[in-house]
């Protein structure tokens, strides 16, 4: 009985018509994960943010922008979306970016912050630009029960831009700017003080901020040459920007889906244009005017 055991514990462990098979064209396990290709991105020779010099010299920098930029190349399904989101979002960013006085790079800094999507994170963060409630009052936003301009891409944008040129008087650098949005200006100017070092680079930072920037630059790389990175879309393949036109509302609404449905659309639409408007009504106790989008017509059908 105990040899009738052991000759079927051995035929399970090792069955021998499948050690035996061998896949089509010959190919291996091993062989097929060659297959796969996988390859080191290359780091470029010269790079900046917002027109300060990376210094690619340093070997600690080429390994923290190696670092992020192999995570962004083979992160294949949520980068290929970001880069389409990118041809929706990025026009609206840039021109308030470039009205507000702060370099263009900032885009990348909002991708590395949310991938363009209106996220909350465990921190309570929200919106494209991560701002928590304090910190989005401090800089004009409104934030209630029923209003949520964390979630108002343009508003938020510009909140960002005051906070960030604001730093860029305090520290005299976008990048360490930069690294402030993150990890928030106390926490920099300690390890200044601590560490005697003024430069980002030099600067030994919590690991979250001090990945931030390298992340932004990897975002860089990769959304201005997706190809070069292995990301072939075709640029009709991109979401396109959408089309709208701008109500306003000055007192109460009972109900945005019937408001929705008198302007030609539904609720769901009418929530994607405005995401801030966090309930189903409006109260207005305090008679405010507000500025709402509403699709013009076509709007769903030109989308990709």
């Amino acid at each position: 009985m105990m040899k009738k055991t052991l000759y079927l514990l051995l035929f399970l462990a090792f069955p021998l018509a499948a050690s035996t098979q061998v896949p089509e064209n010959n190919m291996t396990p091993d062989n097929a994960i060659l297959q796969q290709n996988i390859a080191i991105p290359t780091l470029p020779v010269r790079l900046d943010f917002a027109g300060e010099t990376v210094p690619l010299e340093y070997f600690d920098v080429r390994e923290s922008l190696m670092r992020e930029l192999s995570v962004i190349c083979y992160w294949h399904s949520s980068m290929v979306f970001t880069i389409k989101l990118s041809h929706r979002f990025f026009p609206m960013i840039e021109l308030i970016l470039a009205k507000e006085g702060v370099p263009d790079d900032f885009k990348y800094l909002c991708v590395a912050e949310s991938n363009l999507q209106q996220v909350i994170s465990p921190a309570r963060a929200v919106g494209f630009w991560q701002f928590l409630e304090a910190t989005g009052k401090d800089y004009g936003l409104e934030i209630n029960s029923e209003i949520d301009e964390r979630y108002h891409i343009e508003k938020a944008t510009v909140a960002a831009c005051q906070y960030l040129k604001k730093a860029y008087e305090k520290y005299g650098s976008w990048t360490l700017a930069g690294a402030a949005y993150n990890v928030g200006n106390a926490n920099v100017d300690k390890q200044i003080e601590r560490q005697k070092q003024k430069d980002y680079y030099d600067l030994l930072l919590p690991e979250e901020t001090s990945r931030y920037i390298f992340r932004a630059l990897a975002f860089k790389l990769v959304m201005t040459s997706p190809e070069k990175y292995g990301f072939m879309i075709e640029r009709n393949d991109d979401f396109a920007p959408l089309a709208w036109k701008t109500v306003k509302i000055t007192g109460a609404v009972e109900s945005w889906a019937d408001f929705a449905a008198e302007y030609g659309t539904n609720y769901k639409i009418f929530k994607y244009l405005n995401p801030w408007l966090r309930e189903p009504f409006l109260t207005n106790k305090e008679g405010k005017t507000y500025v709402v989008k509403v699709p013009v017509e076509g709007f769903r059908e030109g989308g990709n």
